[in-house]
């Protein structure tokens, strides 16, 4: 079974899809966030080591978008833009 036939499998299941939904947020800035570091050419410990941290926080960091456990707070998010050669920017949406 592929990755994108089990997640269809389990958004077919009960409440899966609305908390899938209200992960959206996170796993968009996960999804940025990754694709901002791997075009930047940089490992996690790289990052890292421009953060002034370890490597285990930049996994931890990465991991907790993923899982939606921890929201990171702005200054780190705004640590991690530059260790990537990024700019964080926040924006409200309206809602639909």
């Amino acid at each position: 079974m592929t990755h994108e036939e089990l997640r269809k499998k389990a958004l077919k299941k009960k409440g899966m899809q609305a908390a899938f939904d209200e992960l959206e947020t996170e796993f968009s800035l996960l999804r940025r966030m990754l694709f901002a570091r791997k075009r930047a050419g940089l490992s996690q410990a790289e990052v890292a080591n421009r953060m002034g941290t370890k490597a285990p926080a930049i996994a931890r960091l990465e991991r907790s978008l993923g899982s939606g456990i921890h929201s990171p707070s702005v200054q780190t998010l705004r640590k991690y833009a530059k260790a990537v050669n990024c700019r964080l920017d926040i924006k409200l949406v309206a809602a639909k």
